[in-house]
């Protein structure tokens, strides 16, 4: 896959829990495409609809007895199935793609959450993804206990959220070091500022970098 011509924008957004990101996505989303842009806004897990079932297994609460592996396998599974069927073909016909998670996710959540092996993880992706990644990664970071609490307001609840509080801290320090060996490409927003505040720094963090 990495030899495959790529024409458009490819930006992720990431974070903890019950950071707003899916929200964020979709506010970009509307004001690039009342700009004109031609945008494809898609997420992961699912995005495909062998994602979708993918999805489904992951998150429902009752499958928690699954294995950390089974779950690492299966969050690759769809992401090269989000990126064969998807991502890439709209970034070939000059699309900005925007995505709520990618690649960082399975680092952070399988990875620093779960404590599999990081090379691992690095190998498996590069399988997956052919070593393609976003251009750029909006990070948005909020402290565990507001971000489980916004989710719980919304009465959303998934099989990661039922993690202890100790297994969230993990993901978001892994979300951190990983900003900080790129930080070319990850940028931070506040996710505990309004959301409007939010909506108006990212709009500025990408207008920067794309000129849009």
């Amino acid at each position: 896959m990495k030899s495959r011509l790529q024409k458009g924008i490819f930006i992720s957004f990431e974070g903890i829990e019950g950071t707003g990101k899916t929200t964020q996505a979709k506010f970009l989303s509307e004001r690039l495409m009342d700009k004109g842009y031609d945008v494809f806004l898609t997420q992961e897990p699912g995005g495909t609809g062998i994602g979708n079932k993918i999805r489904e297994i992951l998150l429902l609460p009752e499958h928690r007895e699954m294995s950390h592996v089974t779950e690492l396998l299966l969050y690759n599974a769809d992401r090269s199935q989000h990126l064969t069927e998807k991502i890439l073909p709209a970034l070939n016909a000059g699309k900005i793609v925007i995505t709520d998670r990618f690649a960082d996710s399975t680092i952070v959540y399988q990875g620093y959450g779960r404590g599999i092996d990081l090379s691992l993880i690095m190998s498996l992706d590069n399988i997956a993804t052919g070593g393609i990644k976003p251009q750029f990664t909006i990070l948005f970071d909020l402290d565990v206990e507001t971000g489980l609490m916004r989710n719980k307001g919304v009465n959303k609840v998934d099989r990661l959220e039922l993690e202890d509080i100790e297994f969230h801290r993990k993901v978001r320090d892994g979300y951190l070091k990983i900003a900080k060996m790129e930080p070319e490409r990850v940028k931070i927003v506040d996710a505990s500022k309004p959301s409007e505040y939010v909506r108006d720094a990212v709009w500025k963090i990408v207008n920067s970098r794309f000129q849009l």
